[in-house]
């Protein structure tokens, strides 16, 4: 005899499944598609080489979606003739087998719902992550100096390349401020889930009496913004300092006023960078940084203004604390917006983040 679980494993994937397809609206979607498909059949298609290659990035983008739907129903479907062959044959043998398939197919759609959250489109960017310790002197360098360290092992795991674009060490011990370049598809759509206040409870190692300590700092994340999306920026807005770099890099630290900070004068938003040995790449670099911040402004004041209109009370992300990581007197890390949390510190801090990243981007299918 079957075992029923697995009659009911199967009937929870089928619902899943039916869920999927009216989130999807599959039937707009086939609509799209036959839309883009008769568009590049047109003899001028080519004509505007640019808006030709964003309409079949386009088409691509819908395309995947179908067909990752259509791959999961094939094989729910497959699944399905294995079990009535399973009950008629009263093969044991095959039902395990069938139990196994579920459980691969059912991890399968929690990963596709995962990827369908990263679909605004300013996801796929790269991210620019910065650290920026609160109160507390030397305490709170070291703990932006250990989340940096958290921030790039996760990178590297995913296969992310990490470009330090400002680095302002501690007096002591730790960094002032520092701001990364992470690139890699979805970077942005991944880290987005960390911009808020981080903070610490330990037992200071800079404290002779050995107390216990809280610090915090604030991680702010943006998408890199690339130059064909339009942010107006006005030369006569922007204030433009150079400086001699202060940063990490031993002999390679520039003797000439290469480090560039520039102010936004109307927003009052103030970026730098001085890791790059030419003055001229570090405005680039900077300007770049700029643009993502007007550009993230400019998003979050849409998103502001459909809040009121919805009179929802909207949550800041920015000023909000996000997680609370205890060293002492136990050991938890624990995310305060959805509740995730492990008792392993020192994986954590080694950059296995994925749970509580998967835990915020699964909240806000929720919310919607």
């Amino acid at each position: 005899m079957i075992d029923p679980s697995v009659k009911h494993d199967l009937r929870e994937v089928a619902k899943r499944l039916t869920d999927l397809r009216g989130s999807l609206d599959l039937d707009v979607k086939q609509e799209m598609i036959a839309n883009y498909e008769e568009k590049m059949a047109a003899p001028d298609f080519w004509d505007d080489n640019e808006r030709a290659q964003s309409l079949i990035a386009e088409l691509n983008g819908v395309k995947a979606v179908v067909d990752q739907y259509e791959a999961l129903r094939q094989e729910y479907e497959d699944v399905q003739l294995m079990l009535e062959l399973a009950e008629e044959e009263k093969d044991e043998a095959l039902a395990d087998e069938i139990a196994g398939n579920i459980e691969q197919l059912s991890d399968k759609m929690s990963n596709f719902q995962l990827q369908l959250l990263l679909s605004q489109p300013y996801d796929k960017f790269n991210a620019i992550l910065e650290l920026h310790p609160g109160a507390g002197g030397t305490e709170s360098q070291d703990w932006a100096q250990m989340l940096l360290r958290m921030y790039t092992r996760w990178a590297e795991k995913r296969g992310f390349k990490v470009e330090v674009l400002d680095y302002l060490p501690g007096d002591e011990a730790g960094v002032k401020s520092v701001t990364l370049l992470i690139k890699g598809f979805n970077a942005y759509g991944y880290l987005k889930a960390e911009k808020g206040v981080h903070r610490l409870v330990r037992i200071s190692p800079f404290d002779a009496s050995g107390r216990r300590h809280t610090s915090f700092v604030s991680c702010d994340v943006v998408p890199e913004i690339s130059e064909d999306v339009e942010v107006e920026i006005r030369t006569e807005d922007l204030k433009i300092d150079t400086y001699r770099s202060s940063g990490a890099g031993g002999q390679h630290i520039n003797t000439t006023d290469s480090a560039v900070r520039i102010t936004h004068i109307p927003t009052g938003i103030v970026v730098t960078c001085q890791t790059e040995r030419s003055q001229i790449k570090n405005r680039e670099r900077a300007m770049t940084v700029l643009r993502s911040k007007l550009y993230e402004r400019k998003i979050e004041e849409q998103q502001k203004e459909l809040a009121e209109i919805r009179g929802e009370q909207s949550d800041i992300a920015w000023g909000s604390q996000i997680r609370s990581y205890v060293f002492h007197p136990y050991s938890m890390v624990k995310d305060h917006r959805t509740q995730v949390e492990t008792g392993n510190v020192g994986a954590v801090m080694d950059g296995d983040l994925d749970s509580f990243i998967d835990g915020y981007l699964r909240s806000q299918i929720r919310q919607e």
